[in-house]
């Protein structure tokens, strides 16, 4: 049966009815109301508002902000409306000169005077702070020059975050003071460090007592960039290390905290007046006493950048610097420390679904110019008394002496050097599980500062390791252990060179499985090892550790600066001590028997290792407090 259309006659009904609706909006558009009934109206709306609520107020101020962050700055009064609502906005006062080309932006504590000409173009920017006299602050000057606002704004919370602390303004000046003391003396250590060194840039990062210190400017606080992973300064085109300087070196290269004085509950003697009096070669490092210190309810802090995984044995080092100071205000929430570092690895990597990802899985895949892997992060599996390695993040570290930065920053650079490496696994690539080619690998935890990565023989498909012991942030000493049979792929020397080159372990299992292939080309030298091999089984001969290669040539991973041979020399010296008994046994049981029959001996073996470095550690730690 046929739609009927519509006809003409409705057409037209439907068209008069839209031709009339239109003539009764223009009349009522054109109809013109006397002022005193306009006035009537909007008294009647303001007598029937309420009192605005803080919600109502609140909004009414973001729209206000939002209008200022849209109109252009062109003009002198542009120019002062927009340093006056900033400054509303850090709940600060503002007031103008009577020529209105200074605006002052106030606090109790602090001013920031912006001095502009009579067109609204700036002129000069200073800060002072109680008792000082104003000096140009020259990123102040250069943000408002760019008209970048925001930044503008963040020093003036962070000026503000400063005089965050407890007590009246004499105390928060004893406070500032103690502050600018231990900057001064700061300062001092990293000059003394460059001028007995001559020390770059990166190389004060990575090994000076305090790293490479920023001066505090406006409302940043001094900070001290203490680590750089080799990745951190590869320039990837080039393929060469990036040439950084003091002025050219990011503020977010590696890892960086800042350094501050935060109120606490507890009253801590802290210096009012520099600690060290000269300069190097023998400079006079005083101790905190009546005459140069006052009691305050502060401590000194270092920030970090962002919250950093740290083991729980790394925190109790820190316990052994300053007894009296807590780390932590509360006992901290504890986690299995491989799941913070991936969690911390993925955010860095600005994934939106860390937490997410980090739920369902901790398999991740690398894919290498020639090789495509697979990693698996056992963070679960049992360390000391059957539980796994625990950690907490970390977000300030406490002290009170400026010679205790430089072992504080010791124990940051030893963390950050361990997550690195761990986290070098954590990608966001995604694979499929049957992908040709695929190499798997278990990445699993020994102690606090050492792991290993199990992974198929590339010649005879059996299990082999590699444990891996962070000695410090400069150390990574690594072997391989194999079964009795199993042929030869390269020497533990070859394998602690290319992880302390890139400090990264998917370049390392790739350099690794290079460097076997290049051994498993020559046929000839892998019948003989096999048979020498074979005669000490039956001899009952005791193994020895891998024998040294001739690295006088090559480069079988692509790395400059490391080279290796094709073949291996027998008879060479031992690549490092041999667990005896049952671990040589474990090559050759099915994955099943080896955790069950075996993984308590890895464990144990690793223990043992960290245990004797960790005594060694708190024994210098304790030695250095004591003097």
């Amino acid at each position: 049966m046929a739609l009927r259309k519509p006809g003409r006659r409705e057409e037209t009904e439907k068209q008069s009815r839209v031709t009339a609706l239109l003539e009764r909006l223009h009349a009522k558009h054109n109809a013109s109301r006397p002022w005193q009934e306009t006035s009537k109206v909007v008294r009647q709306a303001m007598e029937k508002r309420g009192v605005m609520n803080a919600a109502g107020h609140q909004l009414l101020l973001t729209c206000l902000e939002t209008l200022q962050k849209a109109l252009k700055v062109t003009s002198l009064s542009s120019m002062t409306d927009r340093l006056e609502s900033i400054a509303r906005q850090n709940m600060l006062g503002s007031h103008l000169s009577p020529s209105g080309t200074e605006c002052y932006i106030t606090s109790d504590m602090f001013y920031v005077e912006v001095q502009l000409d009579p067109t609204g173009q700036l002129v000069d920017v200073k800060v002072a702070h109680q008792g000082e006299n104003p000096t140009s602050c020259s990123e102040l000057i250069k943000h408002l020059r760019e008209k970048n606002f925001e930044e503008f704004s963040k020093h003036l919370k962070g000026l503000v975050e400063l005089y965050k602390l407890p007590g009246d303004n004499k105390l928060k000046t004893k406070m500032y003071i103690a502050l600018q003391s231990l900057e001064l003396d700061l300062t001092k250590m990293m000059h003394m460090f460059r001028l007995a060194t001559n020390a770059t840039t990166v190389e004060t990062i990575l090994h000076g007592g305090v790293g490479l210190l920023t001066a505090r400017s406006g409302g940043h606080l001094v900070t001290l960039q203490c680590y750089v992973s080799p990745y951190d300064i590869f320039e990837e085109g080039a393929g060469s290390q990036l040439n950084f300087t003091d002025n050219n070196v990011p503020q977010s290269l590696g890892v960086s905290v800042s350094v501050t004085i935060e109120g606490t509950s507890a009253i801590y003697k802290l210096p009012i007046a520099p600690l060290i009096i000269g300069s190097h070669p023998d400079p006079i490092l005083f101790n905190v006493s009546n005459s140069n210190s006052v009691d305050l309810p502060a401590c000194f802090f270092l920030k970090m950048s962002r919250p950093m995984p740290f083991s729980l044995s790394f925190i109790q080092n820190w316990a052994m610097l300053h007894v009296t100071v807590p780390v932590f205000e509360s006992p901290p929430s504890l986690s299995p420390l491989y799941q913070l570092i991936v969690q911390s690895q993925l955010q860095l990597l600005e994934e939106e679904n860390a937490a997410s990802l980090l739920k369902h899985s901790m398999h991740f895949y690398s894919i290498l110019p020639d090789q495509q892997h697979c990693y698996f992060l056992n963070g679960d599996a049992p360390v000391q008394d059957g539980h796994c390695l625990q950690g907490a993040l970390v977000t300030k570290i406490p002290f009170r002496h400026p010679a205790q930065v430089p072992l504080l920053l010791d124990i940051i650079r030893h963390q950050a050097a361990y997550n690195t490496l761990i986290g070098s696994c954590v990608k966001q690539t995604s694979l499929k599980e049957d992908t040709a080619g695929l190499l798997q690998f278990e990445v699993c935890p020994l102690t606090d500062s050492s792991f290993s990565v199990s992974f198929q023989h590339p010649v005879n498909e059996s299990l082999v390791c590699v444990v891996m012991e962070v000695i410090d942030s400069r150390q990574v000493s690594c072997k391989l252990y194999k079964g009795l049979s199993d042929a030869l792929i390269c020497t533990d020397e070859f394998i602690t060179k290319v992880v302390q080159r890139c400090m990264s372990i998917p370049v390392t299992m790739r350099a690794i499985r290079r460097k076997a292939e290049t051994i498993q080309a020559d046929t000839p030298a892998l019948s003989l090892i096999a048979q020498t091999v074979e005669t000490m089984v039956k001899n009952n001969l005791p193994p020895s550790g891998s024998p040294t290669y001739n690295m006088a040539a090559g480069d079988p991973m692509g790395i400059p600066g490391l080279t290796g041979g094709n073949t291996p020399t027998v008879g060479g010296t031992a690549g490092g001590p041999n667990f005896a008994g049952p671990i040589t046994s474990l090559f050759g049981m099915s994955r099943s028997e080896r955790q069950s029959q075996g993984e308590s001996v890895w464990h144990k073996a690793g223990q043992q290792d960290s245990n004797n470095n960790n005594n060694r550690q708190v024994k210098v730690l304790q030695t250095t407090t004591t003097k």
